[in-house]
């Protein structure tokens, strides 16, 4: 089973996050600010706070943004975020249910943004769902016959052209390798996750 979130520092909302050289970072504007202490006054469940990348954390109910984006992108972002604590996304088991929930998240979020006075285009939304179909098509293309697969467990897919199986990482936010492996070590690895 993958983690649906990748861990991430996260800050408190009123105080300015950290650079990387210690210096403050990511002032939000006044309306930006306000969106968000509107967002947190509605939805009370969940904290939303200041980190290095935008996530939703189900463990501990907590929404992260980027301060360093464009107000825009923060609004975007925290929306989208929201949406997967609604739909109540955790885990995904395979490669295109985590695509499946990212448009959902991305279509619930342009119907609350309405709320809020924020408009998400579906260029937006397209642009970002891109960024998962590029990587999808990287990792379940076959590197012996090129051949687009489909997964047969969340590391491995195998290619019902050629034969070829390979090993593909669980992270979502790293380069998406593909190492070869034969059948014999499939086969080991599969009876050693049934024990």
């Amino acid at each position: 089973m993958k983690a649906f979130v990748k861990p991430a520092e996260q800050n408190n909302l009123t105080t300015p996050a950290k650079s990387a050289l210690g210096g403050s970072v990511g002032k939000l504007s006044s309306i930006t600010k306000k969106f968000i202490n509107e967002v947190g006054k509605d939805y009370p469940d969940f904290k939303i706070e200041r980190g290095k990348q935008e996530h939703w954390s189900p463990k501990s109910n907590t929404i992260t943004f980027n301060p360093d984006q464009t107000p825009e992108r923060v609004r975007f972002s925290v929306l989208h975020e929201l949406a997967h604590a609604i739909l109540s996304h955790t885990n995904y088991q395979s490669d295109l249910e985590l695509l499946k929930m990212e448009s959902e998240a991305w279509r619930l979020a342009s119907q609350i943004g309405l709320k809020y006075g924020v408009t998400i285009s579906e260029d937006h939304i397209q642009n970002c769902l891109n960024t998962y179909r590029d990587w999808l098509h990287k990792r379940s293309t076959c590197p012996n016959c090129g051949l687009r697969v489909l997964q047969q467990n969340t590391t491995i897919y195998r290619c019902f052209n050629c034969q070829q199986e390979w090993r593909v990482s669980t992270g979502r936010f790293v380069r998406p390798y593909r190492l070869s492996i034969n059948k014999k070590q499939y086969t080991n690895n599969r009876k050693t996750k049934s024990n």
